[in-house]
């Protein structure tokens, strides 16, 4: 039986990758993973176990034991353990311990069959840092997509103030490059375009140019025009 089809949208923290990957998973009525959500969740749990975050092994217990549940209704709700964390998740701190223990290779390969449970028909769309290189390498379709430090920086600024967070710009634009550091230089899964992936810069590009260039990459015969809620799962559970 033929697999169902994989738009990969591989990028930096901040380029707009996981607003794109939701509005073309709706447009597409196809599934949705969010890589990045799988390792905020594990990097919450840990913690919560009170697991030494620079034990590789022991972070990797907790990523093959924890219980994992994603709900899509109007917003994506991430339940692990069945405790809904989704409000967790998104802290710098999270950000930071998520992206640390994402270099582990122990614990990449524990979420790496995972992360392939989701591939069911229709389709999915897969958001991440390493979806078109290393967990669906045979994807069809792969984006890269990304923008300048700055204009990341300045989004996630906006957004934070918007939440009533009291931030600085500055100290936003060093993590980011931190993290880009890191994520490009480790030696398991490392923050590169795929070969075979199309690099869309979204610094000057307002959503919906990135969403309709991102759709304009797929054949029509894979296009959905009745815009369908989108609906993902893992195994036998629906899942983004």
């Amino acid at each position: 039986m033929t697999e169902a089809p994989v738009l990969t949208i591989d990028g930096p923290s901040g380029a707009g990758k996981g607003t794109v990957s939701r509005i073309v998973a709706r447009r597409l009525g196809w599934r949705f993973l969010d890589s990045g959500a799988i390792y905020r969740a594990l990097a919450w749990a840990a913690r919560r176990r009170g697991v030494d975050l620079n034990d590789p092994d022991a972070v990797a217990r907790v990523a093959g034991e924890m219980e994992l549940e994603f709900i899509c209704d109007d917003d994506v709700k991430v339940l692990v353990d069945g405790e809904d964390v989704t409000d967790r998740l998104h802290t710098e701190e999270c950000g930071r311990i998520a992206s640390k223990i994402a270099a582990y290779p122990q614990v990449r390969r524990a979420l790496l069959d995972k992360q392939r449970a989701f591939r069911r028909p229709p389709g999915l769309v897969a958001d991440g840092r390493d979806m078109g290189t290393v967990v669906f390498p045979d994807a069809p379709y792969k984006v890269f997509l990304t923008a300048s430090a700055e204009e990341r920086a300045r989004r996630r600024y906006l957004q934070l103030k918007a939440q009533g967070l009291d931030v600085n710009l500055d100290q936003i634009i060093k993590d980011l490059e931190e993290r880009d550091r890191r994520d490009r230089e480790r030696e398991e899964s490392p923050l590169v375009p795929a070969k075979d992936a199309v690099v869309i810069d979204s610094s000057d590009l307002s959503i919906d140019e990135v969403v309709d260039r991102v759709l304009a990459l797929l054949p029509a015969t894979v296009k959905n025009p009745s815009g369908a809620t989108v609906s993902s799962g893992s195994g036998g559970e629906d899942q983004p």
